[in-house]
């Protein structure tokens, strides 16, 4: 076959056929302009095959080498913009090949031996997919750096912590910052486990039977530091569960982005203001000249739902699909690479935004004495006491629709009228009913107060080194 034929498509399959594609199915049928961002994963699998290959005595030690010698090459011309992408070749795996055909002749038409296009992308998109996890790890742990460091600088403010979007108890403005710590720590955990999945070999298993050729699949799986191969052939070329499950960890991670997203825009707002967020960050008015608005916040949010869709639409690409490998998997691309990008930018830009936050706790605190955030505490007086827990909840009941008649916080109502409720109320009440007395009494493991707030610092800070 000739170059001219291999440049003109189907090399592989051109002498079946009497008539070209038509351009139109060419057009739709072909991935080479979003697939070529995995060439370093393509030329880094056709290494470690040709160099099993040629282990084995399949190709010989003069193919190896040209082999290698021609995709030196093509990484410099695809590293500095000089190669050449062509549509009639259809993908990047393609591309690749037929560059290599021409620049070393039989040894690059000798490459795809023992394999499949089927096994090499399926190998393509986990090479490719454990680097971006190995990246996105990375960035989680800035993310989380972040907010331990804004917890730090806030274990003494006091928060209105809320149920319902109602005022609750007071809680440290620290402690809530951790709490989503705590989230993107078990995001960091899921991808890890995903890795694991992900950094398996499916080379080997050919289009979907194996091959006849004595491949040593382990020898490449150790060459490109994978975890083992993937044990039945028709399950690893048609196999895209770890890009789903990939996809959901990440759905996950951004919900958990899209919730810390939705109280920085709550707090921001005039109705709350409990923070600032750097200029940078937001944008103004077209037409209202005194509005900050908080873009990064509420376009994060919104694209949540786009990653969320991609999980959906990769769980329905792959319902119906029999054994083994089918066309549709070609879709399974666009989506994941769109997640991929998507996860990134958010979370390195978020880890940004999280260091300019302005906290403002006097705010917080106001807003805290406004909701009788201290009730609970009052009510664990009166057990101490030795009431009953639901007793006491009621005659609270009481004091605080007596508080909210006369327009005064809890601790604001004078000892007759609280001793009204219960006589065995004494001046020490007031010490329970503060904001700052009911934070420091939450001295338990993952409690609210300053003490167990600085030692979940001091966890995360050397978890994160």
């Amino acid at each position: 076959m000739s170059q001219n034929q291999f440049d003109n498509k189907s090399e592989a399959w051109s002498a079946l056929f009497s008539e070209p594609m038509s351009e139109l199915v060419q057009r739709y049928t072909a991935s080479v302009f979003f697939d070529q961002r995995l060439w370093q994963a393509d030329i880094t699998g056709s290494l470690a095959h040709a160099d099993m290959l040629a282990a084995q005595g399949v190709i010989s030690a003069e193919d190896h080498a040209a082999i290698r010698r021609g995709m030196a090459q093509i990484t410099d011309e695809i590293a500095s913009g000089r190669f050449e992408w062509k549509l009639a070749l259809e993908d990047v795996h393609l591309n690749i090949e037929a560059r290599l055909t021409s620049l070393v002749g039989d040894a690059g038409k000798r490459l795809h031996t023992g394999r499949s296009r089927n096994d090499q992308v399926a190998t393509d998109v986990r090479l490719w997919l454990r680097g971006e996890i190995d990246l996105i790890g990375g960035l989680l742990t800035d993310l989380q750096r972040a907010l331990v460091q804004i917890a730090n600088q806030n274990v003494e403010v006091i928060l209105p912590g809320f149920t319902h979007l109602q005022v609750a108890q007071p809680v440290s403005f620290g402690h809530h910052m951790l709490a989503y710590v705590e989230m993107f720590s078990r995001d960091a955990e899921r991808l890890a486990d995903v890795r694991k999945r992900v950094n398996r070999l499916p080379l080997g298993s050919a289009a979907l039977a194996g091959t006849s050729y004595p491949l040593d699949r382990e020898r490449v799986a150790r060459t490109l530091g994978m975890d083992g191969v993937c044990q039945n052939s028709l399950d690893a070329v048609s196999d895209r569960d770890f890009a789903i499950e990939f996809s959901a960890a990440a759905a996950l991670c951004m919900v958990h982005i899209s919730r810390l997203s939705e109280e920085l825009i709550l707090w921001m707002s005039q109705s709350f203001g409990f923070i600032d967020i750097a200029d940078r960050f937001c944008t103004g008015s077209s037409i209202m000249p005194q509005k900050k608005n908080p873009d990064v916040p509420e376009l994060a949010r919104g694209k949540t739902g786009r990653v969320v869709g991609h999980l959906m639409g990769l769980i329905t690409l792959m319902k119906g699909q029999p054994l083994a490998y089918n066309k549709d998997n070609q879709e399974d691309k666009e989506p994941l690479f769109d997640t991929v990008d998507t996860l990134k930018d958010t979370l390195r830009i978020f880890a940004e935004m999280v260091g300019g936050i302005t906290v403002k706790p006097e705010a917080m605190e106001r807003a805290a004495l406004r909701g009788y955030a201290t009730a609970t505490d009052l009510a664990d007086y009166l057990v101490k006491k030795g009431l009953p827990f639901r007793d006491a909840h009621e005659t609270v009941a009481h004091a605080v629709k007596t508080a909210i008649a006369q327009g005064v916080d809890l601790s604001e109502l004078p000892l007759a009228t609280l001793k009204q409720f219960n006589p065995q109320i004494d001046n020490g009440v007031y010490d329970v009913l503060s904001l700052r007395g009911s934070l420091n009494a939450r001295n338990t493991l993952g409690g609210t107060a300053p003490a167990q707030v600085r030692a979940q610092v001091a966890r995360h800070r050397a978890r994160l080194g």
